[in-house]
């Protein structure tokens, strides 16, 4: 009981210390927001309502006045640069950096703005310079990326290599996936100048860093094949289907004109309908429709579109149907069939995109590197609508 009654005498004296802490606390933001230039709130409530162009004009006021604040002149840079007025962002932290009494982390600060100035406006060797003056420092890893994003604009694919296996190595995340890609990069242009042993040495670096690397696995076909050991390429290229099912409309084609010329047509086409079952693509439809139509007829070519149609009903499957239908439509009704097709055709030339699944950027033909916002690996292997019927 004695216990419980201390208690009660301890709560009104904890409240009064905490009131009193409040009072300190609200007291010193109020003395600190009170040294604040008028200008700077100004700036701040331009910037919430989205007008930068006001937001810069009232920080360059502030700048006049107080030219010893570096906090205000790396707001102003970034302002510039996000306007796309990298000159004057330049300008803002050049004069940083000239500055004899700038504190050290302010120096690295404005040396890594400066560089993002530089990249920002295509000027990549000045960026990159600024960038390598950074390596060691507390920016270093934030530099790091910056070197790799360079390297890879400038398809410097071996330093690209060096910049991504550093940034892992010193814990930033792991890159094997883009190592690989990079590997890819130098075996694609190996082997099309020629050099098969090369390509085949930088392949299989991909593949140590990424065995999953699909497209290790379908360029590393394309070596055996430019070797002419066609069947060592078919055995590359079924290992797809072990990395990835839905990669292997990617290698379709290869694998069709792989077993033709080893003068197995047929064994091909049932490995490739047997994909097709395991996993449905308009892409591998496409190459299985060709590859029917050659070997079975135009009558197998009618079934094999209908039971796709029926197991994944989508409008580019349906215009697969109708090309099928016009080859053994009677006379009569080839004129109102080929209309339809057509319509439909045309229609269907929308959706048979890829699309980044990281920033939606929309394509004709499947990159590994997506255009849009230059990441690996973001392109599902089917088109748009497949991956909308599938959702």
């Amino acid at each position: 009981m004695e216990f419980e009654t201390w208690w009660l005498l301890g709560i009104p004296i904890f409240f009064g210390l905490g009131w009193i802490a409040a009072r300190v606390d609200i007291n010193q933001l109020i003395s600190e927001s009170r040294s604040l230039p008028r200008g700077y709130f100004k700036g701040l409530n331009f910037l919430l309502n989205e007008q930068p162009d006001k937001a810069i004009d009232a920080f360059i006021e502030i700048v006049k006045l107080d030219p010893e604040t570096a906090e205000l002149h790396f707001a102003l840079g970034n302002l510039f640069r996000r306007r796309g007025e990298t000159e004057r962002a330049i300008r803002v932290h050049q004069n940083l950096l000239a500055r004899p009494d700038l504190e050290q982390e302010h120096r690295l600060h404005a040396q890594f703005e400066l560089g993002q100035d530089y990249l920002k406006a295509g000027l990549l060797d000045r960026a990159e310079e600024s960038f390598n003056l950074l390596i060691g420092t507390s920016y270093g890893a934030q530099a790091g990326r910056a070197l790799l994003e360079i390297y890879q604009r400038e398809k410097e694919w071996r330093r690209a290599i060096e910049s991504a296996q550093a940034l892992q190595d010193a814990g930033a995340g792991g890159r094997q996936k883009e190592i690989a890609q990079f590997y890819c990069e130098l075996a694609q242009d190996a082997l099309v100048d020629g050099h098969v042993d090369d390509a085949m040495a930088l392949l299989e670096k991909a593949l140590a860093n990424d065995r999953n690397s699909v497209r290790a696995t379908m360029l590393l076909g394309d070596v055996f094949l430019a070797k002419d050991d066609a069947e060592a390429a078919l055995v590359a290229w079924r290992r797809v289907e072990q990395q990835s099912v839905p990669h292997v409309a990617l290698v379709a084609q290869r694998l069709m004109d792989g077993y033709r010329s080893v003068g197995r047509p047929h064994e091909g086409v049932n490995l490739l309908r047997s994909y097709l079952a395991e996993a449905s693509s308009i892409d591998l439809l496409e190459v299985v429709f060709k590859a029917v139509l050659e070997l079975d007829g135009v009558e197998a070519t009618n079934h094999l579109v209908s039971d796709e149609l029926r197991r994944t009903p989508t409008l580019l499957g349906l215009d697969k149907m109708l090309e099928a239908r016009l080859m053994i439509a009677a006379p009569e009704m080839h004129s109102e069939l080929s209309v339809v097709k057509n319509l439909v055709h045309g229609y269907t030339q929308k959706l048979a995109r890829y699309q980044c699944s990281h920033c939606g950027f929309k394509a004709r033909q499947f990159y590994w590197q997506c255009p849009g916002c230059s990441r690996w690996e973001t392109y599902p292997p089917r088109r748009t609508e497949e991956l909308n019927v599938m959702n």
